[in-house]
């Protein structure tokens, strides 16, 4: 029930990235980050100073400071430690009882969330269910979600799904985004494309949040 220990992979690039079916494009004025599950507790799973860790940070803070300078919200999204059974629910029989304390519950240093930067408990795999995402976006007029964090194939997943089906467009950003494994990655991003969202690099939607498209051909 443990969470694995992951072995280092390379982040998928540009080149590598599946089809998509739909051209929908990141818009400044339109859009939310979203930096799903980057506590302590998810992010030790992976090796220190190996990709996809180091891609997937460096690439995250790209998009965090586009996404600051271009005035579109940043919203972080974390689960609680100490997690009663009913609060853990059916996932408690999947993956135990989850983080364990308040310091493997906080963001990591180098994401560490900035004083304007919202951060939501996060309750399931979809960062939708629970919380209040769904109703921040409505209030700030805004109908795009930018999905970066761990896991692809799970929460990051997960909350582009429901995204879809709330009638929000999801991005998913395939090299700011980390996994079991690259076969999980690679599914997820797969998955994504062929079903509910957009999936593009860091470059290119760091690009659009830009209004600056332009740079990056």
């Amino acid at each position: 029930m443990a969470l694995p220990t992951i072995a280092p992979y390379p982040v998928p690039r540009q080149d590598e990235l599946p089809a998509n079916r739909v051209s929908w494009r990141p818009d400044p004025d339109r859009a939310v980050l979203l930096v799903h599950d980057m506590e302590r507790h998810f992010v030790n799973a992976f090796t220190p100073g190996r990709e996809p860790l180091t891609e997937v940070v460096a690439n995250i803070l790209v998009l965090r400071d586009k996404a600051r300078s271009a005035g579109v919200p940043v919203v972080y999204c974390a689960q609680p430690s100490g997690q009663t059974p009913q609060q853990r629910g059916l996932q408690l029989e999947w993956w135990g009882p989850g983080v364990a304390d308040a310091e493997q519950e906080a963001i990591i240093d180098e994401l560490a969330p900035g004083p304007d930067d919202v951060l939501l408990t996060k309750w399931r795999y979809s960062a939708f269910q629970r919380t209040d995402l769904r109703e921040m976006l409505r209030g700030w007029n805004r109908d795009q979600l930018v999905i970066t964090g761990i896991y692809a194939h799970i929460g990051c997943l997960m909350t582009a799904a429901e995204a879809f089906q709330q009638e929000v467009q999801a991005f998913l950003a395939a090299d700011a985004v980390a996994d079991f494994s690259a076969e999980d990655h690679r599914m997820a991003l797969s998955y994504a494309a062929r079903r509910c969202a957009v999936v593009d690099s860091t470059a290119r939607l760091a690009a659009a949040l830009a209004a600056d498209e332009t740079a990056v051909a």
